[in-house]
């Protein structure tokens, strides 16, 4: 008897935090487009436009990215760096992927690969929430926090990779807000990454963050704008070759 209620007394603050976990992800879901909708879109291409901040000058840049699932995924991104102008590409394509800066391809190595698998996931759990709900991500409760202003459900995640993330929802409408985890430099170099999630707009259904702003250690580093954002029905395959 003793045992039985032991085992209760230690049990039921692990399903309370399941529960809550569901209804802030349930919740999300549902002010993002549903879980129909969202469970669907696996293949998604948005534009953008914005400022990057490198060595304390803003730069003019405009973004162009394609995912498929969360191993396929290319990007290229126009700007002006110093008066020069400048174009990068990155490519993820399985277990492969590249980049290209300048006319130059560089093949990524094993971590490269990595860190660049964990930025795709990063970028799209805010915009789908669904995956959060499989076995590939662990997730919990923290104390709430506030997030300009508001009140914001907050969880924290170990990703497939077994690294850890923070992820803030508006507890009124359940619209993730910001995101928070340990990010990988061009270089390698590792920063903690605060991204804040704005502006909400509906893009044929679906509800998308139209502005971003990122800071990297405090510091500011990245305000885009998306000006366009769709699901894909289908991708060429070669849209996740290596660049030319």
């Amino acid at each position: 008897m003793l045992l039985a209620v032991a085992v209760s007394l230690v049990g039921a603050p692990i399903r309370a935090d399941e529960s809550q976990v569901k209804q802030i992800l349930d919740k999300a879901i549902q002010a993002l487009g549903g879980e129909e909708k969202l469970g669907k879109a696996q293949a998604l291409n948005w534009k953008s436009k914005g400022k990057i901040t490198i060595e304390g000058n803003e730069n003019e840049i405009s973004t162009e990215a394609t995912v498929q699932g969360s191993d396929h995924y290319r990007s290229v991104f126009d700007g002006e760096f110093n008066g020069n102008k400048f174009q990068g590409v990155s490519v993820l394509n399985g277990d492969k992927g590249w980049r290209k800066f300048g006319g130059q391809i560089l093949e990524m190595d094993p971590d490269a690969l990595e860190n660049e698998k964990r930025t795709v996931y990063l970028m799209l759990l805010p915009t789908t929430i669904v995956p959060l709900k499989s076995k590939d991500f662990k997730v919990e409760t923290a104390a709430d926090e506030t997030i300009k202003g508001k009140p914001a459900a907050t969880l924290k995640v170990t990703g497939p990779d077994g690294k850890d993330f923070t992820l803030y929802f508006d507890k009124e409408s359940g619209l993730p807000v910001r995101l928070v985890a340990k990010v990988a430099g061009w270089m390698g170099e590792e920063y903690v990454q605060e991204s804040t999630f704005s502006d909400y707009k509906d893009f044929g259904g679906f509800k998308k963050a139209s502005k971003v702003s990122v800071k990297r250690d405090g510091e500011d580093f990245l305000q885009a704008e998306v000006t366009d954002f769709k699901v894909l029905d289908k991708v060429p395959a070669e849209t996740f070759a290596e660049p030319k």
